[in-house]
Parts: C-alpha cells; sequence; structure tokens
C-alpha cells in the first residue's frame, strides 16, 4: 500500500504484471527497421516500396524511455535571360572550369542545362562537359543552414552537429584512401556502436559485401585499386543539409548530395576519362542521450539511400565499377528508363521508387 495515494486492488495489480511480461499495447517497444519505414510511409507517401538501394535501421532505446550601377545589372539580366549560352562562352567554354554556381538553399525546380554535354573530359579538365564544371569541390559543395537551438540541443550544439554531419561526408565519400578502397575508419566512428543492426551492417558489408542490405557502397564511395583510379584529388559536389526536431527530441539532419568522381582505368598511362556520379541521402539522428543509448559525439542512422550512374548496374562487389568506351559498346544502355544524373529536381524518394519498379537504367549524360 502506498503512503501517498490509495491503494491498488490485488486483481489489478496481477494484470498489470500479466501485460509487462507479455508485452502489452502500451508499453515502450524497440522498433523494428519495416516498422518504421511502414510508419514513415503511411505518415507521408504514397506509391510502390523504396528502392533497393535504401535502408531505414532502428534506433535502440534505454530501457525508461527514450532545421548607373542598377541599369547595367538590369542591362545583364536582359542579356541572361535572351541568350545564357553566350554569356556561359564569357566564363570559358562551358565544360571547363567555370564560375562555381551559388550553393544550393532549396531543391531546384528543373535539371541543370545541358548545352556542353557533348563535350568530352580529358585528363586537364575532368568535369568538361558537365555540370560539375560549376561545381564545387569537396564540402564546399555541401551548403550548412544557419544553426539554432532545436529539441535537446543548444543553437552552439546544433551547429556542431552539422559540422560533424558534414564530416561523415567528407569521410565516407570524400576520403581518398576510402577512395581507393580502405575501409573508412574515420567514418564508422561517427556512427551509434549501440545501434546493433546498422553495426552488422558494416561488418558484414566490408567482410562479405552482397545482396541488397549488405553493400558498402550506400554509405561509402570505393572504386577498386585494379579497376579504376581518381584523376587527381578534386571530387566536385553539390547538395545541401537540413535538420528538425526528430523523435524524442532529436536533431534530425537530412543530407541530400551528388558526388562527380572522374576515374581513369587502374593502368598507367591511361587518359580515357569516365565520370561515376553518385547521389546520397542520409538521415542521422543526434540522439539526446538521457533518452538514447549512444555515446557522446555520435549519431543514429534513421535512413540512407543511394542512387548512381556508371557506377556499375546491379553491382554486389563492394566497389564502384565504371565503364569506359570499350565496355559500354559490349554491354549498351540499361534496360531501364533515361535518367539525368544531374538532376536534384528529383526528390530521392521518388528516384528510389522509379529506381526499384525497373531494371538498370540509362544516363541520359556523364
Amino acid at each position: 500500500m502506498s503512503k501517498d495515494g490509495p491503494s491498488i486492488p490485488d486483481e489489478e495489480w496481477e494484470r498489470f504484471l500479466r501485460e509487462a511480461g507479455t508485452g502489452a499495447q502500451g508499453a515502450p517497444k524497440e522498433p523494428s527497421a519495416r516498422a518504421r519505414m511502414v510508419t514513415r510511409r503511411l505518415e507521408g507517401e504514397t506509391g510502390p516500396p523504396e528502392g533497393w538501394r535504401t535502408h531505414q535501421p532502428p534506433r535502440r532505446r534505454r530501457g525508461k524511455g527514450w532545421y548607373v550601377v542598377g541599369f547595367l545589372a538590369a542591362v545583364g539580366l536582359l542579356v541572361v535571360a535572351l541568350d545564357p549560352g553566350r554569356v556561359a562562352g564569357w566564363f570559358g567554354d562551358g565544360g571547363g572550369e567555370s564560375v562555381p554556381l551559388a550553393a544550393e538553399s532549396e531543391r531546384p525546380g528543373q535539371p541543370p542545362a545541358t548545352e556542353a554535354a557533348a563535350q568530352l573530359p580529358t585528363v586537364k579538365e575532368p568535369f568538361r562537359g558537365s555540370p560539375a564544371a560549376q561545381w564545387a569541390n569537396g564540402t564546399a559543395g555541401m551548403s550548412l543552414p544557419a544553426a539554432r537551438a532545436t529539441g535537446w540541443m543548444s543553437g552552439e550544439q546544433v551547429a556542431q552537429a552539422l559540422e560533424q554531419s558534414r564530416n561523415f561526408l567528407a569521410a565516407s565519400s570524400l576520403d581518398p584512401e576510402v577512395l581507393g578502397g580502405e575501409r573508412p575508419a574515420k567514418a564508422i566512428a561517427l556512427i551509434n556502436p549501440h545501434q546493433r543492426d546498422v553495426q552488422d551492417y558494416l561488418a558484414t558489408a566490408f567482410r562479405a559485401p552482397g545482396g541488397r542490405e549488405n553493400d558498402p557502397l550506400l554509405l561509402f564511395s570505393r572504386f577498386a585499386k585494379t579497376k579504376a583510379r581518381p584523376v587527381g584529388d578534386v571530387v566536385r559536389t553539390r547538395g545541401r543539409i537540413t535538420y528538425e526536431e526528430g523523435e524524442r527530441g532529436a536533431v534530425e539532419v537530412t543530407t541530400d548530395v551528388t558526388y562527380v568522381y572522374p576515374v581513369v582505368r587502374a593502368a598507367a598511362g591511361s587518359d580515357e576519362v569516365a565520370r561515376t556520379i553518385v547521389r546520397r541521402e542520409i538521415v542521422m539522428s543526434w540522439d539526446d542521450p538521457s533518452k538514447v543509448v549512444i555515446e557522446p559525439g555520435t549519431f543514429s542512422l534513421v535512413s540512407y539511400k543511394m542512387d548512381t550512374a556508371n557506377g556499375g548496374c546491379d553491382n554486389v562487389t563492394g566497389y564502384f565499377l565504371p565503364e569506359f568506351s570499350a565496355e559500354r559498346a559490349v554491354t549498351g544502355s540499361g534496360d531501364g528508363p533515361e535518367v539525368d544524373p544531374y538532376d536534384r529536381s528529383t526528390p530521392m524518394d521518388a528516384r528510389m521508387r522509379d529506381a526499384g519498379a525497373t531494371g538498370c537504367g540509362t544516363a541520359t549524360r556523364s
């Protein structure tokens, strides 16, 4: 009997113990990956299930609970509107090292222009003929939003979480050693070690890659040293990082970034440049340690999705396998619809649904 309130009848107490032992509806549960995906789809998605290059893992909870000058400017805008190709020519050939674009602050309304697509890349100008000629290098192409207090974090803590989120992208998709096929130890160190299914995925992905759930390329960019090597040390990127309050007061960071990797064959003296284009959307949860089992300075993975062009159709080797002209002449194009790998106007969910319903698509440009 309680000293501070009325006693609980014996039959009620016995019913409570029975329900707690068998998992009553109101008792705390650890959601499965399937349950998380179904819940999110019911909340805001329609259409077929997500494509196979996607995953949404659960997060482990603790036991008790668990975003004059004016005239000249007007003339300039008029000229750009009437003849954008001529303006591009003032700053180069449109396919070389052109004037960088402003940072991407929101989803674009249409794909980038295709005027320069016929120009072939070279070792000296590996992004020639590509929209990436105007993209920024490395992390400079991943714009960060202003930080404000959100969920359990102060504004300063949110700023740190955003910076660490971008550090993960650099360690997983830009690090030269990782691109050369090494294990992404720095990136893995930022992932919650208590998120068991993700740790199982990481262990299997690098020991025995294969299938849709054990592909290291879902999170990490790697090329087999015997097949291809990067041209120089520059990867062009374009994307944005956003955040909002997530479950249990967490700060949920969403990164949507496209990476362009120029490569040549591994053989010495090779000079034919091919490009592998990868777009990834990764959602990270910077959890409140009082509510989620997590180590300081790490995040829990909520979901990760990937779409690639010239990385190897149905490739499960654990490495990107770019094709060069000789291979393309033999294999031909994919059997799926045409896809512009530089088009960032299509949400990743829609891109994944389209990819999941068809075979290998045909990139309209590289």
